[in-house]
């Protein structure tokens, strides 16, 4: 289906099952449909971790291909009640596996001619794949490539703004570490911790939403570690990402 090189293989051995998508060319091009590749010679690939993911493709015994369970450009869901809500009546069949572990989509790499790169982050980090393959370049233009994007992604309803120490009368806030509390204030983790707060962005951003407010503003979020796709994703839904 796909020519994996060995940068390929090593990072699927260290990661797979797990978050972790591979972009690389495709090798029979009748395997996969054109949609499914978005009319590019290049195929993305992941084996997912989560039980009842692995016994659908055992269930199944081939490859599937899995888009996400949101609207295009919308907030991801992380519970099975908000991905019902994105996807309402265009689903025969709903699986209930849980509120996902770690909140946030699977980092892209893409293994094409030249080094590897970086097309979206994710739940493994910067560090993590760089200590398998060594550095990685500036991502791709080509939009195409990966899911997520898009300049504007990943967005509510309200306008979002970004690093607010004190958000304005009418808006929800997205607060991060110690401070003050309020129906209108999400916490994404009071203590300060990027895994915890990875894992609550998207239902506390559909949360805030559903207030219907003036806007949503957010803390100042550490950019390092699971912090990178944290801001990614919290940029995209301010359409601040070119």
């Amino acid at each position: 289906m796909a020519d994996l090189d060995e940068r390929a293989r090593r990072l699927a051995r260290a990661f797979w099952p797990g978050p972790l998508t591979l972009v690389a060319p495709v090798r029979d091009r009748a395997a996969v449909c054109d949609l499914a590749r978005a009319g590019l010679d290049t195929v993305a690939l992941r084996a997912p971790a989560h039980p009842f993911a692995q016994a659908l493709l055992e269930a199944f015994g081939a490859v599937l291909v899995a888009p996400s369970a949101n609207r295009s450009g919308r907030p991801s869901p992380t519970t099975f009640a908000d991905a019902v809500a994105e996807t309402g009546a265009a689903a025969a069949v709903a699986l209930d596996g849980g509120p996902c572990r770690l909140g946030l989509e699977s980092t892209v790499v893409s293994l094409l001619d030249g080094p590897p790169r970086l097309l979206r982050p994710g739940a493994v980090t910067r560090d993590q794949i760089e200590a398998i393959v060594g550095p990685l370049a500036e991502a791709e233009r080509d939009a195409r490539r990966s899911p997520g994007r898009l300049a504007r992604h990943y967005a509510p309803a309200a306008p979002v703004r970004l690093n607010v120490v004190r958000p304005e009368p009418g808006e929800a806030f997205l607060a991060f570490g110690p401070g003050p509390e309020g129906p209108e204030i999400f916490n994404l983790s009071p203590r300060g911790d990027l895994a915890e707060a990875a894992a609550n962005l998207f239902t506390f951003l559909r949360a805030a939403d559903r207030l219907a407010p003036t806007a949503i503003a957010v803390a100042p979020l550490p950019r390092q570690g699971l912090g990178e796709a944290i801001n990614d994703r919290l940029e995209r839904a301010a359409g601040f990402v070119g």
